[in-house]
């Protein structure tokens, strides 16, 4: 995986510093380093430290990383509820078969589509790639500041959806894509490398 990083550093460099100083490239290729080991780096995290919250400037930092994401046409057709209330938590435990970690996670946070931001038409569900990006802008933002966090799904399981919309209160035209519980790790981590050139092609099939 460090070879992987490497090179690719390399060949940013040898690209985006050819009309710069050496002080930009090595300026450039230590940012591009942070940015390359939180992608490589960050797993999901499923359990958590129960008694240290999440600062709330700290949580202000992740939603700014996640409306950082591309979205189709500048629609923007995201909404985010932040979630760090013991006793929603853990409604929303009771309710999501696959996010009984909300139980032990000081935070969460529920990315949704705001269908009255969406495209209209054929395009309506572009939605679901537009906060999938700002999801996982959140995730690795996350990773960077030392939380832990896991991708719980909820949509396009109706009644999750509708469970969830009822437990935060939700109206019709707001979807929850996910709920995304998070907190300081309780453990060290080992993320995956799931690099597989086999799944790669060039120019067709």
């Amino acid at each position: 995986m460090k070879q992987i990083i490497l090179l690719s550093l390399l060949i940013m460099t040898m690209l985006g510093c050819k009309n710069n100083t050496p002080a930009d490239c090595v300026s450039k290729a230590d940012d591009a380093s942070v940015v390359l080991d939180a992608i490589a780096t960050r797993t999901s995290v499923r359990s958590y430290v129960t008694d240290r919250a999440v600062p709330d400037d700290t949580v202000t930092l992740l939603l700014k990383a996640a409306m950082a994401a591309p979205t189709a046409v500048n629609k923007q057709p995201w909404a985010f509820v932040v979630v760090n209330e013991r006793a929603m938590l853990d409604s929303l435990a009771e309710v999501l078969p696959y996010a009984r970690m909300l139980k032990q996670a000081p935070l969460a946070v529920v990315p949704c589509g705001d269908m009255t931001r969406a495209l209209e038409g054929n395009g309506r569900d572009f939605w679901i790639q537009d906060v999938s990006a700002a999801t996982e802008n959140m995730l690795i933002a996350a990773h960077a500041l030392g939380l832990g966090a896991v991708w719980t799904g909820v949509y396009p399981d109706m009644e999750r959806v509708n469970d969830v919309r009822k437990v935060l209160g939700m109206p019709d035209e707001i979807i929850p894509l996910c709920v995304v519980p998070m907190g300081y790790p309780d453990g060290a981590q080992t993320p995956k490398d799931k690099w597989d050139e086999n799944k790669v092609r060039y120019n067709k099939w």
